[in-house]
Formats: structure tokens, sequence, C-alpha cells
């Protein structure tokens, strides 16, 4: 009983300091939820139920594109713009882990060496793991805490390959893909499930002699994508050419941005949205839970190692070995 009121006591004062804007307290709050161990699992859930009624309040907006497009340079550029207009900017920057090592290049505040010195932007790296997609599967508690301590806008870049896309759209308002100027053949880099995904479409890079290019490409994309909306009703979405390096129509994009928000918000469909996202979110939880709760017995995670090496030899199909990790679970006819 002294336990769980020394524990409430510590979750008051920590949610207390996240709300004053305490970028320490947030950060640890955030450390918090990325933590495997069920005791500090159990804290960062106490913790967000508290947090819960003070989120929601952020433009949130997902940034993906093909590497070398310029996201991070359109980021750091960006919040400095946003950040002179009075907003507070949260960067949550999922890196790729590295999966022969392990290791992850937590380089995001390098790479947005600017805004990463501004007391109004909190920038955020966090390593994917085994994630699937390159999303951390704490990302949705990281937005909730990020909007608690203030931040009205939180921008969520992506590794950009696997299902990251799919990932953060499931989690954001707005999907913004980043794209750059080719030789004719932007459409040959870039996903056609991540164009049915975008909302907003920005050529970077049009400076200097990649203008004409970035002019061509934006013709391409709009070309396509009006292709693809045929078949999508209220699916609308706009291309434009810009350059991070020289700062230039930066700001229409963020129009861009606040325009689609706002017709979000006055269509119902941005509370939809996020109604059916927090369903997403527990689902996602359970599963995760589920999973870690079946691997964490003795007999099955055995099963499991075992199963696994019949798997990666070929003795045994990975449907078949499904099957018999659900008869094990107590999954009758599981397929």
């Amino acid at each position: 009983m002294r336990h769980e009121a020394k524990s409430k006591r510590e979750s008051e004062g920590a949610a207390k300091a996240i709300r004053s804007g305490d970028r320490v307290s947030l950060a640890r709050a955030i450390t918090l939820v990325e933590s495997a161990k069920p005791e500090d699992q159990a804290k960062a859930q106490a913790l967000i139920e508290q947090l819960m009624p003070h989120t929601g309040g952020s433009i949130r907006v997902g940034i993906s594109g093909v590497p070398g497009a310029g996201k991070s340079t359109l980021i750091d550029q960006l919040g400095l713009n946003l950040v002179a207009q009075g907003h507070k900017v949260a960067v949550l920057a999922v890196d790729p882990t590295s999966s022969r090592s392990g290791g992850s290049i937590l380089g995001d505040k390098t790479r947005m060496g600017r805004l990463a010195t501004e007391p109004s932007a909190f920038i955020r790296p966090s390593p994917a793991g085994d994630s699937l997609g390159g999303v951390t599967k704490t990302t949705r508690e990281t937005i909730a805490l990020a909007e608690a301590a203030g931040y009205d806008v939180v921008l969520v870049e992506t590794v950009g390959v696997g299902q990251s896309e799919i990932s953060v759209a499931n989690m954001v308002d707005i999907f913004v893909v980043v794209a750059i100027p080719g030789a004719g053949d932007e459409l040959q880099g870039i996903k056609r499930g991540l164009l049915e995904l975008a909302e907003i479409i920005a050529v970077n890079k049009a400076d200097g002699d990649n203008i004409e290019r970035a002019n061509r490409a934006a013709m391409e994309y709009r070309t396509a994508l009006h292709i693809l909306a045929a078949g999508h009703s209220n699916w609308e979405p706009q291309v434009l050419t810009l350059s991070a390096r020289d700062n230039t129509e930066l700001d229409t994009l963020w129009q861009k941005v606040k325009d689609r928000h706002a017709a979000l918000a006055s269509s119902g469909l941005l509370n939809q949205r996020r109604s059916d996202q927090a369903a997403a979110w527990m689902r996602e939880i359970f599963e995760q839970r589920l999973l870690a709760a079946f691997k964490g017995g003795k007999r099955a995670a055995r099963h499991w190692k075992e199963l696994e090496d019949k798997v990666r030899s070929g003795e045994m199909t990975p449907a078949a070995a499904a099957q018999e990790l659900g008869r094990l679970a107590g999954i009758k006819d599981a397929r």
C-alpha cells in the first residue's frame, strides 16, 4: 500500500514536471516508455494515463521519402521557421538499427544541428530496433508525451524503408513524402504504396541547376497522382517544389499542411482518424504483450527456439510451425 502511494506520488510529480515543459522530465519519461522492463512499463502506463487528457493538441506530421531526399535538412529548416513563428516543435526521428550489430547511429542532433539548439524545439532520436517498418513500438506514446509537454507541432521522421510509411501514416494527421528531382526516372525510385499514402509531395532540392528538373519531376508526380486518385474519393494530394537548403517555399509547404489539417478537422475526419488510430494502438499493444507473455514461459520459449531452428533448416514450413505455436498457446485449429 505504501509502495503504491509512493509510485502514485512519483507519477504525479513527473506528470506535473512534463506539463510545465521540463525537457529533462520529458526525456526521462520517453526513456521509461522505451524500457522493456515490466516495472518501467507499469510506471510508464500510469504516467501516460495521467497525461492523456492533456494530449491531442498538436498537428502530427509524418515525413518520409527515399534515402538522400534531404528529409533531415528539410525538418531542420522547417523547424527553425516554425519556432520563429512561436510554435513548439518536437521531432521524433526513428533511426535504423543495424541488423548485424544491433547498433544504432543516433545522429539526429548532428543532422539537425541548428534546430537542436533551439529552446522551443525537442529532438528525440529513437532506435527502431526490431520494430516492424523502422518505427519504434513506443512512438505513439512518445507523441502523447510531447503533446502533454506543450509541443503543438510533432514531426515524425521515418527511415523510409520497408513498412515504415504505413506504420507512421497510422499515427499522424498529415503524411508528407519528400522526393528529389532526377533524370526523368523519379517515379521508378518511389513505391506506388508510398504515393497512395501521401497527402503532400514535396520535391526537394529545387535550387541551382536542379530547378527545371524539379519542376519536371513535380509534373510527373501530379500526373501519376491524378491517375491514382481516380479510384479514391476525397483524396487530392498536393505537389510542390522547394529547397530546404535555400529555405524557399517551406512556408508554402507548412500552409498546405495547415490547410489539410483544417479541412480534416472541419469535416470530422480528423477525430475519426485519431479514433481509428487509438483502436489500432490498443490492438498493437495487446499483440505485443500476448507474444511477450507467450515467449516468456519456459516451455513456450524452448519450443519457440526448436521450431525456429526447424524453419531455418527447412525441416518445417513457417505456416506449420506457426500452427504448432498456436496449438501450444491453446488456439484450436490455428492456421
